[in-house]
């Protein structure tokens, strides 16, 4: 048996940290200034955004929890926990969306007057923020899938911002009112789009599926190419994080054990070509009298 880990993940405290105080900073502000004006509208967008905040929270926590070292009950620590997040964040950002969906056919059904300026305004002030915060998290969001449902988050908040500006100025320029919900539909379905994929590998990864860009046939081809190995079964490639693939496989090798540098070298190799962080391989002679139980591709 061989193991090899080796995981640096980025550390992103500073960009949760900046990310929370800056959408704290414009709830507030946005929730003070709904009490002034005596806007409901900008009282509810408040509260939308604060949903901003939770996701960042609990994002922050599945990156902070993924790093805690294993226990005698957790022997992996808490690293799936980073998936589950991801899992929650893509459900938040749905269930957000159709809210806004909801809300804008609403409107569309019993038009409503809507301060133009103001909205614009405040609109203007979410684009700066979510933009912001978005582009701390843009470089790990193809790594991580914990930082990717952040990402996504935040900038589609941006995107809605920018509708509403859109829908502000076209507003004033035409004093069509339903435009505001139009333009909010549209920018709910893209973001919807963009989530769906994100729901999808969250599930594939909670449901210990093989990580996506790893080909098993290709990994199993791989170990078969190495000089000694005759068979390759009970292969295994599975997300322990969002950021970290686990393997197990049993190589049998008629011609006894190769020696623990063979399965070192292994394992480095399996890290640099397959980025897989932790291998655990198990050599067998093939004896027939004392086959594998695990042999048959139907048994787990």
């Amino acid at each position: 048996m061989a193991h090899h880990h080796e995981h640096n993940p980025g550390n992103y405290n500073r960009a949760f940290a900046i990310g929370i105080v800056l959408n704290i900073s414009f709830v507030i502000a946005e929730a003070t200034y709904g009490i002034l004006a005596h806007s409901i509208s900008l009282l509810a967008d408040a509260g939308h955004n604060s949903s901003d905040v939770l996701s960042l929270l609990l994002a922050w926590g599945g990156s902070w929890l993924s790093r805690k070292q294993p226990t005698r009950r957790y022997t992996y620590g808490l690293r799936s926990s980073s998936i589950l997040v991801s899992l929650l964040n893509a459900i938040l950002l749905l269930l957000a969306m159709g809210a806004i969906a909801v809300e804008s056919v609403q409107r569309l059904s019993h038009p409503e007057p809507i301060a133009s300026q103001t909205m614009i305004g405040v609109a203007t002030i979410g684009i700066v923020i979510n933009t912001m915060t978005a582009l701390l998290f843009m470089s790990g969001r193809h790594r991580d899938l914990n930082i990717r449902a952040a990402f996504l988050h935040m900038a589609a908040d941006a995107g809605v911002s920018a509708g509403v500006v859109l829908a502000g100025v076209a507003i004033l320029l035409t004093g069509w009112q339903w435009i505001d919900p139009v333009i909010s539909l549209m920018i709910a379905a893209v973001v919807v789009v963009g989530t769906w994929q994100l729901l999808k590998d969250s599930v594939h990864l909670a449901l210990d599926a093989v990580p996506a860009g790893i080909e098993p046939s290709a990994v199993s081809t791989f170990l078969l190419e190495h000089p000694g190995v005759t068979q390759v079964h009970d292969l295994h490639i599975w997300a322990m994080s969002t950021t970290e693939t686990a393997l197990t496989v049993h190589l049998v090798m008629p011609g006894g054990h190769p020696g623990d540098d063979f399965l070192q070298h292994l394992c480095h190799e399996l890290h640099d070509i397959f980025g897989v962080e932790h291998s655990t391989i198990q050599i067998e002679l093939g004896d027939s009298q004392h086959s594998c139980a695990l042999a048959p591709d139907h048994i787990v």
